[in-house]
């Protein structure tokens, strides 16, 4: 019997991450953001003629209201694909451009197609942050139905207050990681390694964004010990040990082996494997545990087999007893070794693809075959995926 065909990832490349609310982005619609992502990456790799790509799979977490219906279809009419070309877009929330990824390795190994573009969009300048229903739903209401259904949607840094306490996880460690990210994220920028992913975007005024505008470079222990619990009175969680709101976009071209072999492509990497989980909701933060331990057991992996950990960091407080419950330090150099999330911002639906752009650049920088990147995911669920470098 013949072995399914391989999905391999030719090339990713992301927009700077903007600040919601306030920063270079806020005003930028999400499908033009995201349709410039996409011209890039045509524009980078010309053996790929856009005329056969069979899909086009964007993951956004909030695909509706102010960023469109199948914002995924915008995109590519807005990039300039050819009106043949069809397009999903699909949701798993903060894993949204992670699933996608998923979903279009999935088309090829089932010899459904083998050119497959993957797009990640969020602008959370324009997401609300509470859900209006015209009917009552117990999911809303904690005293309803119990502390689990109601805690779907209970906020993330609630639930990231209840996995530090579960897991004994002090302030002091939480802003330790915090202080980490700032500082990995902002030398990562200054030498250059954020520069090979980013796509400058130019703006209304002319100018061009061309880095991201979280990371904090003049970041303190110091100072972050002295910021507030955002969440609950006497808590640990604070605006400065979790990831800010964001806005971005990111895009990828995902072919099968055989098709990339056939253009003359050189790819970046094999998709070895993935995974998704699901845990309490009140306990979202912990969801990549066993998401993570699946992906690597049919990758047949162990962790001290992976070269670079690239696991978003919603929360200082849910990092840390993930990377532990799989047996990694996280704090070892291989973890989020140019920042994440706490630094640079998590926009949903980009952010899966944006940490993947970083991981193969990681590999690439460090000249390791195996990485694995994995997310939280709010509602209480787990996502992961192993790749393996190839150029």
């Amino acid at each position: 019997m013949a072995l399914p065909p391989s999905a391999v990832i030719v090339d990713v490349v992301r927009s700077p991450v903007g600040r919601a609310g306030r920063g270079s982005l806020a005003e930028v619609r999400p499908d033009d953001l995201a349709a410039h992502v996409v011209r890039e990456l045509l524009a980078r790799n010309p053996a790929v003629d856009a005329s056969t790509i069979d899909d086009v799979v964007c993951g956004c977490a909030f695909p509706w209201g102010e960023q469109g219906y199948n914002v995924g279809r915008c995109i590519a009419v807005l990039a300039g694909l050819p009106h043949h070309v069809p397009a999903q877009t699909v949701t798993r929330l903060c894993a949204s451009s992670l699933q996608a990824l998923r979903t279009a390795a999935h088309a090829i190994e089932l010899g459904e197609g083998d050119a497959l573009l993957v797009v990640g969009v969020e602008s959370g300048s324009r997401v609300g942050r509470g859900i209006e229903l015209s009917t009552p739903n117990p999911l809303l209401d904690p005293a309803a139905d119990g502390p689990t259904l109601g805690g779907i949607f209970m906020p993330m840094g609630m639930t990231a207050e209840l996995v530090a306490d579960d897991h004994g996880v002090s302030r002091e460690e939480m802003d330790r990681f915090a202080q980490r990210s700032q500082e990995r994220a902002v030398a990562a920028r200054e030498r250059g390694f954020a520069a090979r992913e980013i796509v400058p975007v130019r703006l209304a005024g002319g100018e061009a964004l061309a880095h991201d505008e979280s990371p904090r470079p003049g970041s303190t222990l110091e100072g972050l010990a002295a910021l507030p619990p955002a969440f609950r009175e006497g808590g640990s969680v604070t605006a400065g040990n979790s990831c800010p709101l964001s806005d971005g976009a990111a895009a990828a071209l995902v072919l099968s082996e055989r098709r990339a072999e056939q253009l003359g492509l050189r790819p970046r990497a094999r998709i070895v494997s993935s995974a998704v989980s699901a845990v309490d909701p009140t306990r979202m933060g912990v969801g990549p545990v066993v998401a993570i331990r699946a992906a690597l057991r049919r990758a047949g992996l162990t962790i001290d087999e992976i070269d670079v950990f690239e696991l978003n960091e919603a929360f200082a407080a849910q990092v840390l007893p993930v990377c532990r419950e799989v047996g990694i330090d996280p704090f070892d150099d291989r973890v989020n070794p140019n920042g994440g999330g706490i630094a640079l911002g998590h926009p949903f639906g980009m952010t899966g693809l944006r940490i993947m752009s970083t991981l193969l650049n990681g590999l690439d920088e460090v000249g390791g075959r195996y990485g694995i990147e994995s997310m939280c995911v709010g509602g209480g669920q787990g996502q992961a995926m192993v790749v393996e470098r190839l150029a």
